[in-house]
């Protein structure tokens, strides 16, 4: 009895050391996937990092190409900067062209007024005459240019006075006009284009 209570003992001492060796194995085992696993994210994660700053070779460009892409960027805009300054040049160059030109047309205008003031002071008897024909047709002449060039008259009696048109320098009674209208002409008024060479002086109704 004796003898096989100790067998049996033993028996089970043996099976426990074979359960123990198989968990400490499976732990062991379990213990290694963990570390290999773990050590796989740190290479990834480490891949990822180097890719971020390194770019693939992909991504590199050709240093050649970079330095054409350079040139080609700077002519561009060279030739731009250049087709800037030559618009601004030619459009400086056209406002002082027109900026000289109205100022010689705005001297010729006391020339026409002295036709105008002279073809009305002729006598009705003489108007028919060569002199004042003469006259009348240098007066025509003159206009003729004066408009071929762009100056044209500024309308002024029984328009709305403008200032910036008109130059009023009295108040005058009107039945005709109302009140704030020009009912006068003094001096006939110019512009060259769209620029005013001469403000018309007029009188306004009150």
């Amino acid at each position: 009895m004796s003898n096989k209570k100790k067998q049996v003992s033993e028996q089970e001492k043996e099976v426990l050391e074979n359960i123990m060796e198989d968990l400490e194995k499976e732990a062991k085992e379990k213990e290694a996937a963990e570390n290999k696993e773990s050590a796989s994210e740190e290479v990834k994660e480490e891949a990822e990092k180097t890719e971020e700053k390194e770019p693939s070779k992909k991504e590199k460009k050709d240093p050649l190409k970079e330095k054409l892409d350079e040139l080609n960027d700077r002519l561009i805009r060279q030739v731009a900067e250049f087709d800037n300054f030559r618009k601004r040049t030619d459009r400086e160059k056209a406002q002082m062209f027109e900026q000289g030109q109205g100022s010689v047309l705005e001297k010729l205008l006391p020339i026409v007024d002295n036709f105008e003031r002279g073809l009305a002071a002729v006598p009705e008897d003489e108007k028919d005459g060569a002199f004042a024909d003469g006259m009348n047709k240098i007066y025509k002449q003159l206009t003729k240019q004066l408009e071929d060039l762009g100056v044209t008259p500024i309308e002024a009696v029984g328009k709305e006075f403008d200032p910036n048109l008109h130059n009023a320098v009295m108040q005058v009674e009107s039945e005709e006009y109302e009140s704030g209208i020009v009912a006068q002409e003094l001096q006939k008024g110019y512009k060259f284009h769209d620029t005013v060479l001469r403000h018309s002086m007029v009188g306004v109704s009150k």
